[in-house]
């Protein structure tokens, strides 16, 4: 269902820009823009129960679970332009898993809002820590910002890393080397447990 008022919106912002929004190759714009917002941030009205669908499951397994390169593409709140990269998620079961198809899906959750990196990689961390209560949980988000490739700094060959540790990953130095290693970024094991790794791109200016 389209929204008028929003498409109005984009119109009033078309003519702001010093555009026709009458013109043909505007025309439909703001029908497609709502379209395309709607879609990238469907996130917020997505439940994550729902998402993982109950595929939670008991099994005698205790070593680490590694899903790693998952692409996510968002929104940055502060300029509304898009940040896109991997995303690499780890955990060690303490009797529960989640069926791995689910994770991806997981991080749409979070991904199609408007968001920061560094928050994302939380929510994540801890919506993984409280559906299945494992030993700990890793996430590390590797993401181009166009917010700052195409304005401010224009830094185009720049990406910016956050982490979240929690559980065994924070406390143990080893378990957060291995999966570092594995996910082949272990110049990050030296740098702390701790959220940020590098410096966010996107700035509120």
């Amino acid at each position: 269902m389209y929204n008028t008022r929003m498409q109005d919106i984009i119109r009033q912002l078309l003519a702001e820009l010093g555009e026709n929004p009458s013109r043909e190759g505007l025309r439909d714009t703001p029908k497609r823009v709502e379209k395309a917002l709607r879609f990238l941030t469907s996130g917020y009205n997505a439940d994550v129960d729902s998402v993982l669908n109950n595929a939670l499951f008991t099994v005698d397994y205790n070593e680490m679970v590694i899903v790693k390169d998952i692409d996510f593409y968002s929104l940055c709140e502060h300029h509304l332009l898009p940040f896109f990269g991997k995303c690499h998620i780890a955990y060690i079961p303490q009797g529960r898993v989640i069926g791995l198809s689910k994770i991806p899906r997981l991080v749409e959750v979070f991904a199609r809002r408007l968001q920061i990196q560094e928050r994302m990689t939380s929510q994540i961390a801890n919506t993984v820590l409280e559906k299945i209560n494992p030993l700990g949980v890793a996430v590390v988000m590797e993401a181009t910002h166009l917010c700052m490739a195409m304005r401010g700094v224009e830094k185009q060959n720049s990406f910016a890393i956050t982490s979240a540790m929690l559980g065994v990953f924070h406390d143990d130095a080893r378990t957060r080397s291995e999966f570092l290693e594995l996910i082949r970024r272990p110049e990050l094991a030296s740098r702390g447990a701790h959220q940020s790794l590098a410096e966010i791109a996107c700035v509120a200016d």
